[in-house]
């Protein structure tokens, strides 16, 4: 009968330390795991600022050149208006003249 009791405590001693490796495994795993996801949230961090920084280089860019075109655009139309202004000043001022002493 010792025997038996024997042989069920050497069991449950040998169970209980499975589990404790068990348990010890389990907590390096969930470390391991828990660095592993801070590691793969940093790298993805860092890839969505970069993905970011160019799409805001590049709308930068876009922005840019379209206020650049605008510019030309506006210079463009003023030279044309001034030379307009050049070429028919007296008429616009004889042509104002009139119609303020019309009446």
């Amino acid at each position: 009968m010792n025997n038996i009791i024997s042989k069920i405590s050497q069991i449950e001693a040998s169970a209980a330390s499975i589990m404790e490796a068990a348990g010890e495994r389990k907590k390096e795993y969930e470390k391991e795991m828990g660095e592993k996801t801070a590691a793969f949230d940093r790298d993805l961090e860092e890839k969505t600022a970069a993905q970011i920084r160019e799409l805001r280089s590049a709308m930068e860019q876009e922005a840019q050149a379209q206020l650049e075109e605008q510019r030309k655009n506006a210079d463009r139309i003023i030279r044309h208006m001034e030379e307009l202004y050049k070429s028919r000043h007296a008429q616009y001022v004889e042509n104002l003249f009139r119609s303020m002493t019309k009446e």
